[in-house]
């Protein structure tokens, strides 16, 4: 088995192809828009690539991507590069593999989350948009705040708003409703939805269920592959997700990484 980084778009695609909504994020991250903060390892066998760890640096903190329905490829290819990694990160793993960055780095878990995919794409058509308007940069402001007031810690990134994929519900000259995207590329026909929130005095009412169904109505007709991301314990989004065609589709943990100090 050979480990190695990789550069070739086509041949990194071919691979994630094979499970596109486990890989959904990965897969965008093959856009222009984003690879310049991407670094690909990847092990190979007999020619072919059977695992591929993605180390994001387009936030402040580097986010590690190392998920696969193959487990000990996957520990194989995390054990080969730990010295690779950097000191702090945030990390996404598939079960277990939490197991293989024991020895040298301190994890502090932050869940289990479950891979969700729009597979039933016609329940968003029946769903009433009416009030949600498509956002954009001059926004900004309202959309801090509502992040400020209702999803204090979300990791949010204002350049995402170039993408024209945030849709919001305004009220009294206040943005009461916001549903976004982590990731999105119309070149590679996939979408990673995000920054999914509603202020705490307007919730129950199903504002997040029409913002994010008008999201979905835009990503849809695109011709484009939607998932996300959800703590398994958030029974409500997840209620709301499968009302509009969403169904799970794998599990994995999140996790702040530290390395260890050796003395």
């Amino acid at each position: 088995m050979v480990y190695m980084c990789l550069h070739d778009k086509k041949e990194i695609e071919r691979f994630f192809r094979k499970d596109v909504y486990l890989h959904i994020y990965s897969i965008g991250d093959l856009d222009n828009f984003f690879w310049p903060y991407t670094t690909w390892y990847g092990s190979k066998h007999s020619g072919n690539i059977d695992a591929i760890a993605l180390m994001y640096v387009g936030l402040s903190l580097p986010t590690l991507l190392a998920l696969s329905n193959e487990y000990d490829v996957m520990a194989e290819l995390l054990t080969s590069i730990q010295h690779l990694l950097p000191n702090r990160f945030y990390a996404h793993l598939s079960p277990g593999l939490e197991t293989i960055l024991d020895a040298t780095h301190n994890l502090e878990s932050h869940g289990e989350h479950y891979k969700m995919a729009l597979i039933d794409k016609t329940l968003t058509s029946w769903k009433d948009c009416s009030g949600v308007d498509r956002l954009s940069m001059k926004d900004l402001t309202a959309i801090q705040l509502l992040y400020k007031e209702s999803y204090p810690g979300n990791w949010f990134d204002p350049r995402m708003l170039e993408t024209d994929q945030y849709f919001g519900i305004m009220e009294e000259n206040r943005l009461v409703s916001i549903a976004g995207v982590h990731v999105y590329s119309p070149q590679y026909k996939v979408a990673a939805l995000g920054n999914i929130a509603t202020l705490p005095t307007h919730r129950s009412k199903g504002y997040g269920k029409r913002v994010t169904a008008r999201l979905c109505q835009s990503l849809i007709d695109e011709g484009i592959d939607i998932g996300l991301n959800v703590k398994t314990d958030n029974n409500t989004a997840i209620s709301c997700y499968k009302r509009i065609g969403f169904e799970i589709v794998a599990s994995y943990g999140e996790f702040m990484v530290q390395k260890k100090s050796f003395k």
